[in-house]
């Protein structure tokens, strides 16, 4: 290792570059406690500040090397949190597991060097009708093969060769066969899309300056504004929409969907819901049917009644219950089981549609609130939701 690479962010609008430079050298030393070389950079690329410090793994003096150590992400937290707290700065009060830089990266993420012989097979075996087609084809775009054994390819400029074997069901050699001689249908798994750029709703400035924001914020909101002025733009456009009116249609039809699906969420919740709730009467039911029992035997006696009074009234009113739906014979709770079950299979796709659903109504609500600030349209519009926004 020949150097760590530290990063600190802080709230967009609290800080100027200079101030977080010198929170960032203050972290370095603290951390490093002076013993390591390092430097110390401001980004202001982004709507919020950040400092980026990269220090020398072997100590100034050369006689020993920073290792790192278990925790020191917390260690590294708790003094950013001192300095910030210091400086009157926000911090994070309950900072939660973050992704992987894989995650985040999500379809941005560069293809691998498998990823990349996949690709480069699936495009070249609809040509090919023999074995000789598609080894001539990969040797056209660049790949070094390798006959033995087994078939390898190495990639233009790449460093070793990667075995047919290796590479996931559907890309081996006899896989491979199979697909051009037309034996195997194989559909290659599809790349996911880098999502589209949804806009942020715009800054109400005035307001934030009513609240006690300062000059830097508001400097720092128009900048932020103009970036999401653009963004709304660029959705429109990609979105296809072509008039204010036909945004307004495509919110609306877009609200009904989710809707839609909302509610043929909670018809299937409210049959599961019954589901359990008979489940639980039935079970109640066959639990003090016993002293139900002993208490008609003993003629309704008062003193039986008396002492066992609980399991007698949650008895009738499990019967009750039963009477109410007009049950002449219980259903098993296998049965109940296998029917939540079902109700539950139609239920999770169901969610999952509605998550899609929501968040298309929400972003478009999003860019029609800013197109009708940007069109100076300043309305009280009421959502489906039945709660009033301003736009």
């Amino acid at each position: 290792m020949i150097a760590y690479h530290l990063r600190q962010s802080f709230k967009p609008g609290e800080i100027d570059a200079a101030k977080a430079l010198e929170i960032g050298y203050e972290l370095a030393m603290k951390f490093t406690h002076g013993k390591h070389q390092f430097v110390v950079a401001v980004h202001t690329d982004k709507e919020h500040l950040h400092c980026h410090c990269i220090f020398n793994s072997v100590a100034i003096d050369g006689q020993r090397k920073f290792r790192d150590f278990k925790r020191s992400d917390k260690v590294l937290a708790r003094i950013s949190d001192h300095l910030c707290l210091e400086n009157g700065l926000s911090i994070v009060e309950n900072p939660q597991r973050g992704q992987s830089y894989n995650k985040w990266l999500g379809a941005n993420k560069p293809l691998g060097v498998r990823e990349q012989l996949q690709f480069a097979i699936d495009s070249v075996l609809p040509r090919c009708k023999s074995r000789a087609d598609f080894l001539a084809e990969m040797n056209a775009l660049g790949f070094e093969v390798k006959l033995g054994a087994h078939i390898a390819f190495r990639l233009p400029k790449g460093k070793s060769f990667v075995r047919l074997k290796s590479l996931p069901d559907g890309y081996d050699e006899n896989s491979i066969r199979a697909r051009i001689s037309g034996e195997k249908i194989f559909t290659p798994k599809p790349r996911a899309t880098a999502p589209m750029k949804v806009p942020k709703l715009l800054i109400d400035i005035q307001e934030k300056l009513q609240q006690g924001y300062g000059p830097g914020y508001e400097h720092w909101a128009k900048i932020e504004n103009l970036k999401r002025s653009a963004k709304t733009l660029i959705y429109i456009q990609e979105s296809g929409i072509d008039s204010y009116e036909e945004l307004e249609q495509k919110c609306s039809v877009a609200c009904g969907e989710a809707m839609a699906v909302n509610d043929k969420i909670k018809a299937i919740e409210n049959k599961q819901k019954d589901i359990n709730e008979l489940q639980k009467q039935i079970g109640t039911y066959g639990k003090t049917r016993g002293v139900y029992v002993q208490y008609k035997a003993s003629g309704w006696d008062k003193d039986f009644y008396e002492s066992n009074r609980a399991d007698i009234t949650l008895h009738r009113a499990a019967k009750k219950y039963f009477d109410g739906l007009g049950l002449k014979k219980l259903p098993a709770i296998n049965t109940l089981k296998l029917e939540w079950a079902e109700l539950e299979k139609d239920r999770r796709p169901l969610c999952a549609e509605y998550k899609v659903a929501n968040k298309k109504f929400k972003d478009l609500c999003a860019t029609k609130s800013n197109a009708s600030r940007m069109l100076g349209l300043n309305k009280s519009h009421k959502t489906p939701h039945g709660f009033e926004a301003e736009i």
